[in-house]
């Protein structure tokens, strides 16, 4: 269900399409929650849903100071990110899978030569390979982690430049798909159209234009005339 009503005769085709990764295009925040799951064991404290809903889209900064807290291990920060990073790597070549509707979602927006791109706070290699393993690495025009940028998410940074490298200006005509309020915030500062699909119960994004259940949502196929 839309979150705002619009006068949908009004929305003609976005100038691109820009999606996040883990927990709205692919089912990696599960493989991401594994990974936490084994570093909090490590470290002999229990992952709750709270710790979940904490880490979920935040820059690896704030993650290194939320398990610096978390875990008791104070000026660690970069060392527990270094661990967690090998941890969710590994983690990855266990499988993971695409959200339901991606593949329809991506393939009529590629057949109709909407160009796409993939914006996550994630690092790069980790991008790579779980599009990799679905079979989406030819279905982006862009690939972004925002580890190339200034400012992560919640900062509008990689939004911008994901924009700036697909060669569509950064306004209301470009749409971007969220499943966190990190995102939302991000995608919403840099002047795109938001829609959040939350991918975790107690996940709240109040900011953005429109909510989604999912990919397959008549929301988003409204919204992005199709």
């Amino acid at each position: 269900m839309a979150k705002l009503e619009t006068d949908e005769t009004a929305i003609g085709f976005p100038s691109a399409v820009i999606f996040d990764n883990d927990g709205l295009l692919l089912d990696t925040e599960s493989v991401w929650t594994r990974a936490e799951r084994d570093l909090f064991e490590r470290w002999g404290v229990a992952f709750t849903a709270a710790h979940k809903r904490e880490l979920v889209g935040t820059p690896a900064e704030t993650v290194g100071k939320i398990l610096e807290k978390r875990l008791g291990e104070p000026g660690r920060a970069a060392a527990l990110i270094e661990e967690l990073d090998e941890l969710v790597v590994a983690e990855l070549e266990h499988g993971v899978e695409a959200m339901v509707g991606a593949r329809e979602l991506l393939h009529r927006l590629k057949e109709r030569g909407t160009p796409t791109g993939l914006v996550s706070n994630s690092p790069l290699r980790f991008v790579l390979r779980s599009l990799e393993i679905v079979g989406f690495e030819d279905r982006f025009d862009v690939v972004l982690s925002a580890h190339e940028v200034a400012a992560p998410k919640p900062f509008p940074d990689p939004y911008l430049e994901a924009c700036a490298r697909l060669g569509v200006e950064a306004g209301p005509d470009v749409v971007a798909l969220e499943d966190s309020p990190t995102g939302v915030a991000a995608a919403c500062a840099a002047g795109l159209t938001v829609i959040g699909v939350p991918s975790l119960d107690g996940i709240v994004l109040d900011e953005a234009h429109h909510i989604a259940e999912s990919l397959l949502d008549d929301v988003i196929a409204r919204r992005l005339a199709l």
